[in-house]
């Protein structure tokens, strides 16, 4: 299945408290279960002003689907093509 990296614009995301990110991650994870095992949530990076999440979807529709049910932003959706990392040099 696709993986996906979703950039959200989230004016101030680097100083929520850890409360804030809780609640945000409980709402995710009520709005996942809704919609089934098809959409999986990776993990995110919190920065500054954004929110960089990693999903596994069968499409970019699902994404935008989960972000307008839970009310996030979905700025940025970019399906992965190939991952690499250090071992890709050997």
């Amino acid at each position: 299945m696709p993986r996906y990296i979703i950039e959200r614009d989230i004016p101030g995301a680097g100083k929520l408290s850890p409360h804030e990110l809780q609640a945000i991650s409980q709402k995710s994870c009520a709005v996942l279960q809704q919609m089934g095992p098809q959409i999986q949530w990776v993990h995110s990076y919190v920065t500054g002003d954004k929110v960089y999440c990693v999903y596994i979807a069968p499409n970019e529709q699902t994404i935008r689907e989960h972000a307008q049910r839970g009310g996030f932003p979905a700025n940025r959706i970019s399906q992965v093509t190939v991952v690499i990392d250090p071992a890709t040099a050997e």
